[in-house]
């Protein structure tokens, strides 16, 4: 039995010396490179206690060698778990509770916040340095592949939820490896392509959509350790594809250097994560010549539809439903589908569809129908022409700069502040960011607080892009007859 995915992305490449990553600083890293990385830390792993099935936590920047450890993690037997690295060390707690990772690997910085984890800590740094790779360094380069089915678990992705409390989306190496596949050929990625790789590599977007299609078409791509518009100007001349959120595109539009000039040679621009506006869509292609292709996925299903690469890509939709990927919409409350042109529950099914949740079953079983179908979530509609259309999300999800943000977490930090009788969440729309947090608070008689006061206090336990942009302060929350928060009054009043 083979490892069903890192055969496919990086097994048959041992002796392939074209280039895969290239650097802004120009150094290179090449198929091969990876390969013997990716054997020195299967073998660190396995020295360090990493069995099949076992998790390895990791939180460390963007680099070359954090994907070997990917792919490392995957050729030892091993389940990668990527973790954003703004959370804080309270949210890495958390985790590392939850999944239990035989290893956990931080940036040095960092590594002090991490003595008390029930588990062994290594550190990996943005330039590849650290006590991971020291250790590894002293490791050969041989290493017996650990087989896997397809079946097996190759990642786990936390999802929050929104009572605050992460779920693991369990991903298998046939979830990963399908998709992966679908997309190289409705994409059209072959050798020649350069893709402009601005995405962090702890989520879907960035990791398993990006980086996985490139190694799996033979691409190449142009590693950026984030979105900087000038290294983006910089370097769009020598790529030839671009995977981005949408306020990629609109940080671009706001340049004037972003002309049809400049990206003449481009084959194809991305966006997805979040909802891309129609009239971003219409300026890009004005601008450029070129029509975004926007496309639909989550976490717990990798990618479901997309525009077409040859056909209409219809400003406004996410597409049509990928080859193998059923969906369908659904009346939210009795499951029964609904016709073209209806409003409903977004579900969908297929061999990119993830195993359920890490160690909640009943979690699992709520989100499934008995035919198989996942549900998403996601309000939308499908048209005649079988595009589908997201038009809203049936919670209360928080979308900026392509990041998820669940407001039941920052509404239970804020809450617990001396001063404040009780706070609601929710999304603003703003041009860059498509959302924004917008805090509205109640608070006691007297209570000397501002909005910097509670942004401050909060700060120590939340991601930097989960803190609020503004806080609103009010008299009451608005409620209906059930006693239950509006919202969308509160949107409508300051969104």
């Amino acid at each position: 039995m083979s490892n069903h995915l890192f055969d496919a992305l990086l097994g048959s490449h041992a002796q392939d010396s074209r280039c895969l990553v290239r650097l802004p600083s120009g150094a290179t890293l090449s198929r091969a490179d990876l390969y013997t990385l990716s054997g020195r830390y299967a073998n660190l792993l396995i020295e360090r206690g990493v069995a099949a099935g076992d998790r390895v936590a990791v939180q460390v920047d963007k680099s070359p060698e954090a994907v070997a450890l990917y792919l490392a993690t995957v050729r030892a037997g091993g389940v990668f778990l990527p973790l954003n690295t703004a959370y804080t060390g309270k949210e890495i707690e958390y985790f590392i509770d939850d999944a239990e990772p035989t290893l956990f690997v931080c940036d040095p910085t960092r590594a002090s916040e991490f003595d008390n984890l029930q588990t062994t800590v290594l550190s990996l740094d943005a330039a590849g340095g650290g006590s991971f790779t020291a250790a590894a360094d002293t490791l050969g380069a041989e290493f017996d592949t650990v087989a896997r089915a397809p079946d097996d678990l190759a990642a786990i992705l936390y999802t929050s939820g929104t009572t605050g409390l992460s779920k693991g989306a369990m991903l298998s190496h046939d979830n990963l490896l399908s998709n992966a596949l679908t997309l190289v050929d409705y994409w059209g990625f072959e050798q020649d392509d350069v893709l402009l790789h601005a995405l962090p590599i702890f989520h879907t977007h960035g990791l398993f959509v990006a980086t996985n299609v490139v190694l799996l078409a033979g691409a190449s791509m142009i590693f950026l350790p984030r979105f900087d518009l000038e290294a983006m100007i910089t370097q769009l001349p020598r790529a030839t594809a671009l995977m981005g959120v949408p306020t990629f595109y609109t940080r671009l539009l706001a340049d004037a250097r972003f002309d049809r000039e400049l990206v003449a040679h481009m084959r194809l621009f991305i966006s997805g994560s979040a909802p891309l506006l129609a009239e971003t869509h219409v300026e890009f292609e004005s601008r450029t010549g070129h029509r975004i292709l926007e496309r639909y996925g989550m976490t717990e299903t990798n990618m479901n539809t997309s525009n077409p690469y040859h056909g209409e890509r219809r400003a406004g939709t996410v597409g049509l439903p990928l080859p193998g990927v059923d969906i369908r919409i659904t009346d939210a409350e009795s499951g029964a589908s609904l016709a073209a042109g209806e409003t409903g529950m977004v579900e969908v099914r297929g061999p990119n569809v993830f195993r359920g949740y890490w160690r909640k079953p009943e979690k699992t079983a709520q989100e499934f129908r008995a035919d198989g179908f996942f549900v998403t979530g996601d309000m939308g509609v499908i048209d005649a022409d079988g595009y589908l259309q997201i038009v809203g999300r049936e919670k209360d999800l928080i979308i900026s700069g392509g990041y998820n943000i669940y407001p039941k977490q920052i509404e239970t930090e804020i809450d617990a502040l001396d001063g404040v009788v009780e706070s609601a969440v929710f999304g603003a729309a703003d041009p860059d960011l498509g959302e924004i947090v917008v805090a509205a608070v109640v608070t006691e008689a007297g209570a000397a607080l501002d909005a910097d006061a509670i942004i401050d206090a909060i700060r120590p336990s939340l991601a930097r892009f989960k803190l609020p942009r503004r806080v609103e302060f009010v008299a009451e929350l608005p409620r209906n007859a059930m006693g239950k928060v509006q919202k969308n009054l509160l949107r409508e009043r300051y969104g």
